[in-house]
C-alpha cells in the first residue's frame, strides 16, 4: 500500500471540503441579509465547484476546489415597506438561498470531510504499526 498516495488524496479532499464548507457558512450568514436600497441586488447564493486533476508525484487523481459559480435562480420577496430597500409595492428582493438546501449541504460537506479526516488517521495508525513491527 502506498501511504503517501493515501495520505495526498484524503488531504485533496479535506482542502475541497473545508472550501466547500467556507462557501456554504457564507451563504447562510447572506440568507437574510437584504440590499442597501430598491435598485441594489441582493446577495446571491455561491454554488462550490470541484475539478480533478492528476497528481504526477503520486499518480494519484486529486480533487480541489473549482470555480465558484453565481446561483442565477429568482430572488426571494418580503413584504416589508418600511425597508429603505422596498419597492413602490413594499415589497424587498432577499438572497436567493434557502438555508434548508444549505444546511444539507453542509451536513454532506462534514461528512466527506469526515471521511477523509478518517483515512488520515487510519494511514498513520498503518505507518506507527509499521515501525513499531520494523523496530
Amino acid at each position: 500500500m502506498d501511504f503517501d498516495k493515501t495520505l495526498t488524496i484524503a488531504a485533496s479532499g479535506l482542502k475541497a471540503q473545508s472550501g466547500r464548507m467556507r462557501i456554504i457558512a457564507e451563504n447562510i450568514a447572506n440568507a437574510d441579509s437584504a440590499p442597501q436600497n430598491a435598485t441594489a441586488e441582493p446577495y446571491r447564493r455561491k454554488i462550490p465547484t470541484f475539478t480533478s486533476h492528476l497528481d504526477r508525484d503520486t499518480g494519484a487523481s486529486l480533487v480541489e476546489a473549482g470555480r465558484v459559480r453565481r446561483d442565477a435562480g429568482p430572488f426571494r420577496t418580503k413584504y416589508d415597506p418600511g425597508n429603505p430597500a422596498a419597492n413602490d409595492k413594499g415589497e424587498v428582493r432577499m438572497p436567493n438561498v434557502n438555508a434548508l438546501i444549505e444546511n444539507m449541504d453542509m451536513r454532506e460537506a462534514q461528512r466527506s470531510y469526515e471521511a477523509n479526516l478518517n483515512m488520515v488517521t487510519a494511514t498513520r495508525r498503518m505507518i506507527s504499526r509499521t515501525l513499531e513491527i520494523l523496530k
